[in-house]
């Protein structure tokens, strides 16, 4: 959808990005963060041409936007700054037409787009079409400023620090506001900001920038799990994932190499599988590793012929959850669970790990000693 290719941008011998490469796929929210002066507002502003490369190429749909001309890209555009940047002299509705009636689109249609759009970012239409810029709070300007931006159905919205200004309630209301609409309308939002926690709250890639250059680039889920270096680390916050725990999956707690037996083992070999390993129970599983069932030291104990096979005697269809089950998710089925494991096993029912209820607490225990938990008051 948008792609850098070895872009440089100087200002006389003041080098800002250089041999910079960057792909943005349609549909998804990228964030641009980084220290002041890593060249993240540079980047946003030469994607619609309010800054120009020195050299390198910039394309859009695989056309190099150097052939456009700049006021047309500029309309087909969207873009938001953290100003707004609305004409105070126009009325709400009238900022967000503007841009349609250059286009030359009917009025009927921009009339019904307007309204759409007011809805849409949370305004009624009745009570704030005919208001001017002053007659509103900073974030309802903000909602008009996003709905401006969307109003020529652009595929490409520029969003530069849109919520830096506002205050904190604001602040994470517009961003919830943001991410709902971009589930439902699906833009390639390129998004600047220099909170962490923003980005995280709305992005589906991540760009860490540091120089003018891409220190990494990657889902929130990854950038937080497996940061790019010291300065990544750093710059997110170490135990950053913490704050997210609907980042953290069963695969990140899980035990890897559960204990396991062949279901053609008989109980007394199960007992004595039990005891060389200290478990209380068993996951039986096929020769290709998926779960089939289980037995607990208790059931295997009370079994008169210890010549039986595990088969005959383990419980059959385990309840097992998957890789990718978030942490609040896992903590749910474990409170509606009579048992103190949960088998975890990917798409095709092969088993990968298991969480434990006593694996569970130590893990979420050491994380809180290393934030500091348990200093004293």
């Amino acid at each position: 959808m948008i792609e850098f290719r070895n872009v440089k941008k100087s200002y006389k011998s003041n080098i800002i990005l250089e041999n910079f490469n960057l792909n943005i796929d349609s549909g998804d929210l990228v964030v641009l963060i980084g220290s002041s002066g890593c060249g993240k507002t540079t980047l946003l502003k030469m994607i619609n041409r309010l800054i120009e490369t020195t050299s390198g190429e910039i394309l859009v749909n695989g056309k190099n936007i150097k052939e456009e001309d700049p006021i047309k890209l500029r309309r087909s555009i969207g873009y938001v700054i953290q100003q707004t940047g609305l004409f105070p002299h126009m009325t709400v509705k009238e900022n967000i037409e503007i841009i349609p009636k250059l286009m030359g689109k009917a009025d009927g249609v921009i009339d019904k787009k307007t309204n759409e759009l007011l809805n849409m970012v949370g305004l009624d239409p009745e009570q704030f079409s005919d208001r001017y810029p002053v007659e509103l709070s900073g974030g309802q300007q903000q909602r008009v400023g996003v709905a401006r931006a969307f109003a020529a159905d652009a595929e490409i919205i520029l969003m530069d620090e849109p919520f830096s200004a506002l205050d904190p309630i604001t602040r994470t209301e517009l961003q919830e506001e943001l991410f709902n609409i971009q589930r439902e309308y699906k833009k390639t939002i390129v998004f600047v900001t220099h909170d962490m926690d923003e980005a995280l709250n709305l992005a589906d890639k991540i760009c860490i920038l540091k120089d003018g250059e891409i220190l990494q680039y990657d889902t929130p889920e990854n950038i937080l799990k497996n940061p790019a270096g010291p300065y990544v680390e750093d710059f997110v916050g170490k135990n950053k994932i913490w704050s997210k725990p609907e980042m953290i999956r069963a695969e990140d707690v899980m035990i890897t190499n559960p204990v396991t037996v062949n279901p053609k083992r008989n109980v007394l070999q199960g007992i004595q599988i039990m005891r060389e390993k200290k478990v209380d129970s068993l996951l039986a599983t096929d020769k290709t590793g998926k779960l089939l069932g289980f037995v607990t030291l208790e059931k295997i104990q009370k079994v008169e012929n210890k010549k039986a096979l595990i088969e005959e005697i383990m419980s059959s269809d385990p309840a097992c959850v998957c890789e990718d089950m978030s942490l609040p998710e896992l903590l749910e089925v474990f409170n509606n669970l009579k048992r103190g494991y949960l088998p975890v096993c990917n798409a095709e029912g092969k088993l990968r790990g298991l969480v434990t209820r006593s694996s569970l607490i130590t893990v979420l225990s050491s994380q809180y000693i290393e934030m500091g938990g348990n200093n004293d008051e």
